[in-house]
């Protein structure tokens, strides 16, 4: 299939930006979007211009380095899909496709295709850490978990860090990633020693970097791992017992 693709440029950060418009000849239907863009910067190469700078890494849906708005949508038009996941059979022949990067103030642009997607990491550096033996495997039953609680907190953490719930946000909002990663150790039994601070620290780094929630649900659905909007309030129901418990914890040594 041959593809019309208007692509946004831009040198760097303080650098003014534009689109382009390439044309895709003689894609497969069965390459991912990475791929076909790929062989767009191959033609570029070969014709001496500067091929389009964009994030990837694994190739899989894990690592989350691949977000792309394609179309306004991020990600793309398939639910539960990461970028480099999305096949190009999902597009027809002589369509046009507009590709950008992640729009949020809390993303600033490095060049082309590329953002900065740091203040997601201070949110995870926040939370600190978890204590756990190691050594040799204990019983399964050792530490008894609920099932529920434990699917749970496997579906939470799920969660790639790609930054799609922020780029879908129309407040650049990162509760749903923010309340994936709080709860995914919340959940279960070993992360309870540092549950609340972990909660309020966690919760305040995000406030400083991004946006306020107000329900519109879009981080749910442009998620490629389809997390529910129902961690943001097992969140905030945790942040309000943080400010109570970690108060009260303060108070016995006052």
């Amino acid at each position: 299939m041959d593809l019309h693709l208007k692509i946004w440029r831009q040198d760097g950060p303080l650098s003014p930006g534009r689109f382009e418009d390439y044309d895709a000849i003689g894609i497969k239907d069965d390459m991912s979007f990475l791929e076909m863009l790929d062989a767009v910067n191959e033609k570029l190469i070969d014709d001496n211009l500067e091929p389009i700078v964009f994030d990837s890494d694994c190739r899989e849906g894990i690592c989350g380095t691949c977000g792309l708005m394609i179309n306004g949508q991020a990600h793309g038009p398939q639910k539960g899909t990461a970028t480099c996941q999305l096949h190009m059979r999902k597009f027809h022949d002589g369509e046009h496709i507009t590709i950008e990067p992640f729009r949020a103030a809390s993303f600033p642009i490095l060049r082309d295709l590329m953002v900065d997607r740091s203040p997601l990491d201070a949110v995870i550096e926040a939370g600190g850490f978890i204590s756990a033996n190691t050594g040799s495997a204990v019983d399964a039953n050792i530490i008894p978990i609920p099932k529920t609680a434990a699917d749970a907190a496997m579906d939470a953490a799920a969660c790639i860090g790609c930054g799609a719930c922020v780029a879908a946000c129309p407040n650049s909002a990162a509760q749903l990633f923010t309340s994936a990663k709080i709860a995914h150790l919340n959940l279960l039994p070993q992360g309870q020693a540092e549950r609340w601070s972990r909660t309020e620290n966690m919760v305040e780094t995000m406030e400083e970097f991004f946006g306020s929630c107000t329900n519109y649900g879009e981080c749910q659905e442009a998620c490629p791992k389809e997390i529910s909007i129902d961690f943001i309030a097992y969140m905030n129901r945790d942040y309000i017992k943080a400010k109570v418990k970690n108060r009260k914890l303060i108070g016995q040594f006052e």
